[in-house]
C-alpha cells in the first residue's frame, strides 16, 4: 500500500519563512525551506531515520531549527537518538546532544538565540557560541514524555487555546485546540494520541475544522494534516501537498496548491557549513 508524503510545517514567528518536514517512506525524511513571501521552496537535507516533527521548533528569526531524531544505531556516537540544532533548512547539527532512547528529547526556542532542551538524559557532543541553553525556562504544562510534551506547549505559545481533553474510546485520546481568526472564524484542531491508528498515520495525528459560531457555519477537513494562519491567509497540508487560501467573511476562498511534495526521493546533500 502506498501513502502520500507526510508533512509538518514549522513557522517562524518573526520572519516570513518556514521549514517543511517531509516524511516518506517511513525511514526517510527531509527538510525544506519555505519563503512565505514568494512561496518558493529550497531543499535542505535528507536523513535516513525518523525526525519527530512534533518535538521540533524553529527560531523566531527562522535561522535555526531544533529537532529530535532517531536512526537506531545504538552503538554510534549519539547512541541511536539525538536532539540537534541546525541552520535552516539544513539538518547538520551545530549543537548536538546525544540521547540514547526516545523518551522526551527535542526542545523549543525561547528567543532567537536561546533554547530549552526537553528532558533529562542528554549528553553534549557538539556546541556553539551562536546559541545558549535556557535552563530557567519552565513549560506551561506537562503533557507526558513523548510528542505532546513539546507539541502542546508550542501550540499554546503560538496562539492556540487548549479547550478540552477527551477520549473517543478504542485507545484514542484527543485534545481540542482553537485559534480565533478574522471575520469571526475559529480554526479548530483535534490533536489525537491513538494506539492502533489507521495505516499511514502515526500514533499522534491531527484533524481540523473551521467554524463561524454566529452564523452556525461549520466546515470539516479530516484530510488536513496540518493547518495554521499565515498573515491573512489560511495554509494547510493534505495528501502530501501544501495549500493557501484567503479566508473571507462568509467562506474560505479558492485554494491554491503551493507545492506537491509527493514525487521527492532521497538524495545525499552536504550542508554548506
Amino acid at each position: 500500500m502506498t501513502f502520500p508524503a507526510r508533512l509538518h510545517i514549522l513557522l517562524a514567528s518573526g520572519a516570513p519563512v518556514g521549514v517543511v518536514l517531509r516524511r516518506g517512506p517511513a525511514r526517510s525524511v527531509c527538510s525544506i525551506l519555505w519563503d512565505r513571501r514568494t512561496d518558493q521552496f529550497q531543499l535542505g537535507q535528507w536523513l535516513r531515520g525518523r525526525i519527530y516533527e512534533l518535538r521540533s521548533d524553529i527560531s523566531p528569526d527562522g535561522r535555526h531549527m531544533i529537532y529530535f531524531a532517531m536512526n537506531g544505531r545504538w552503538s554510534s556516537e549519539t547512541h541511536g537518538s539525538w536532539t540537534a540544532i541546525s541552520r535552516t533548512p539544513w539538518l547538520k547539527a551545530v549543537v548536538l546532544h546525544g540521547k540514547g532512547d526516545c523518551w522526551q528529547g527535542g526542545g523549543l526556542f525561547t528567543s532567537r538565540s536561546r533554547y530549552w532542551l526537553n528532558g533529562c538524559g542528554h549528553f553534549t557532543i557538539r556546541n556553539t557560541a551562536e546559541l545558549e541553553q535556557d535552563t530557567a525556562f519552565q513549560p506551561s504544562g506537562w503533557y507526558g514524555a513523548e510528542c505532546p510534551g513539546i507539541y502542546y506547549v508550542k501550540l499554546q505559545r503560538d496562539g492556540w487555546v487548549l479547550k478540552d481533553r477527551l477520549s473517543a474510546g478504542s485507545g484514542d485520546r484527543f485534545t481540542v485546540f482553537e485559534k480565533p481568526l478574522g471575520h469571526g472564524w475559529i480554526l479548530r484542531k483535534y490533536a489525537h494520541a491513538e494506539s492502533g491508528a489507521d495505516p499511514g498515520r502515526a500514533c499522534y495525528w491531527d484533524e481540523h475544522e473551521l467554524e463561524h459560531p454566529l452564523r452556525q457555519q461549520r466546515m470539516v477537513f479530516p484530510r488536513w494534516e496540518w493547518a495554521d494562519m499565515d498573515g491573512k491567509t489560511l495554509v494547510w497540508t493534505a495528501a502530501g501537498c501544501l495549500y493557501r487560501a484567503r479566508l473571507h467573511a462568509k467562506e474560505l476562498g479558492a485554494p491554491k496548491m503551493l507545492y506537491d511534495f509527493n514525487g521527492m526521493k532521497f538524495e545525499r546533500r552536504e550542508a554548506p557549513y
